[in-house]
């Protein structure tokens, strides 16, 4: 039993690694703000928990979608579901880079190199948790339709989660609006894709390349990481043969000498040849 536990958190070390941390960046987001809503006696900030909040919704659509998605009975059944559900909300999570723009509206209260930790670790955070649930999302379309289909989702997410964030920010909308009122919601939508502006050409163009850089970037570090560790585990294995041979030279020896002198006697290397006996002989 011990044994089947251990190798189960040594197999899943990554993902629970990743949970884990996430986890704590989240805990450490909500001590950020709340200590500098005591320190200054203002609510400014608090809205970041509440972005941290929306950021865990397609994190969590996209974990129940990657388990329901290895059911096929509830495959086909679910999945239509939730994965609208995670594409409406998914744009909450890296919403909140722009929430760093905050910072240049600054009315005090706290010093300025505290609201930047504080904008910037709870901006990464959201940012972590929608690139994992875009990785469970992949993985999906990867497994299910092949390889060209999952990174032509990855691209088209990717697209329409910056054109997401750009009419969150700039036009106000959310994915309430489009569960509360889809018609009017769908039409001003329309509206701004017929007439674009430069700012959403510019925004959508940079905002896509930064979020396939950071899904990119992350497994990147990951295999650089099992390299390492192999690396390390080649060494170890190599310092050990070496930590051997120095304790113990004679048993060594002795252990290749009898190996040669039951080899029998070679040429070059080979073995003899045996004769064939005759026969009668």
């Amino acid at each position: 039993m011990y044994t089947q536990i251990r190798n189960y958190f040594y197999d899943n070390r990554h993902n629970i690694a990743v949970f884990v941390l996430i986890n704590t960046a989240c805990l450490v987001c909500v001590a950020l703000v709340v200590a500098r809503v005591a320190y200054s006696a203002s609510n400014r900030h608090l809205g970041l928990i509440w972005n941290l909040f929306l950021a865990w919704i397609p994190f969590i659509l996209s974990y129940i979608t990657h388990a329901v998605s290895w059911r096929r009975n509830w495959l086909y059944l679910i999945l239509p579901v939730t994965a609208f559900l995670w594409l409406i909300f998914y744009p909450n999570a890296p919403y909140m880079l722009t929430d760093l723009q905050d910072l240049a509206r600054r009315p005090g209260g706290a010093p300025l190199w505290y609201d930047v930790i504080v904008v910037v670790w709870c901006s990464w955070t959201g940012m972590l948790l929608g690139v994992i649930s875009l990785y469970l999302m992949h993985d999906i379309i990867l497994r299910k339709f092949g390889r060209a289909a999952g990174w032509i989702f990855v691209f088209v997410i990717s697209g329409l989660s910056s054109f997401g964030i750009y009419i969150g920010r700039f036009v106000r909308l959310n994915s309430w609006d489009i569960l509360q009122n889809p018609a009017e919601t769908a039409m001003e939508i329309l509206g701004i894709v017929i007439d674009p502006s430069m700012r959403l050409a510019a925004f959508t163009f940079l905002y896509t390349f930064f979020f396939l850089f950071i899904f990119l970037l992350i497994p990147a570090i990951f295999a650089l990481s099992d390299l390492l560790e192999s690396l390390l585990a080649g060494q170890a294995m190599d310092f050990s043969i070496l930590r051997l041979i120095r304790d113990n030279p004679v048993q060594i020896v002795q252990i290749l000498v009898i190996a040669s002198s039951a080899g029998g006697p070679t040429v070059r290397g080979r073995r003899p040849p045996a004769r064939r006996r005759r026969p009668g002989g």
